[in-house]
């Protein structure tokens, strides 16, 4: 048993070990080209619709879910906030009756601009040159506004919206705020981003 034995025990180990690494790259190689066929994160926030459980939300209250890259607000609102917003005077309201099509064609052109009453679902992009307006609950007088009843105010350039996203005469912004897409699944979920006719 001389170099024989010994280069055919040495050229199994080197067979299998080539073998091996070269099985280990080819999956190594293999993984992410098979991962670039599914659609990347972008692709997927692109198109998909995000859902909010609201059952923890109080009146007053603000939350702001992520869609398609942009903030959608969802805002309780109570008794109260519901009665300032009827009071507002249509006559100091750009668009009072939401005649823009800045919302789909199944929300009500009212004074609410909702589904349901309570809750107001609005894109968080002030449609002047794209700020992000702050949340103003409060009632009473403001540096911006010694009237107001509760709302919106862009401090980028002074756009004012109610509670409703619908814009005062005065602002810069040309149009109402943007309503998304959306439907309730239950009185729980919120689902934006898919039509509630078409659900």
């Amino acid at each position: 048993m001389s170099n024989d034995g010994v280069n055919k025990g040495r050229r199994r180990l080197l067979i299998g070990a080539t073998s091996a690494v070269g099985a280990v790259g080819a999956v190594g190689a293999a993984v992410p080209f098979v991962a670039s066929w599914n659609p990347s994160a972008k692709a997927k926030a692109a198109g998909a619709p995000a859902k909010a459980d609201i059952s923890k939300l109080e009146p007053g209250q603000q939350m702001i879910v992520e869609w398609r890259g942009k903030p959608v607000w969802v805002v309780k609102r109570g008794e109260e906030a519901l009665a300032n917003l009827n009071s507002i005077d249509p006559g100091n309201m750009s668009d009072p009756n939401s005649e823009v099509p800045q919302q789909p064609d199944y929300i009500p052109k009212d004074a609410g601009r909702a589904i349901r009453s309570d809750v107001s679902v609005l894109v968080g992009i002030c449609t002047h040159l794209g700020c992000s307006p702050s949340y103003k609950p409060e009632v009473g007088p403001q540096d911006f506004d010694a009237n107001w009843v509760g709302g919106f105010y862009c401090p980028c350039h002074g756009s004012r919206f109610d509670l409703s996203g619908r814009v005062y005469k005065g602002s810069p912004a040309p149009t109402n705020l943007v309503i998304p897409p959306h439907k309730y699944d239950g009185d729980d979920i919120l689902i934006i981003g898919i039509d509630q006719e078409s659900a």
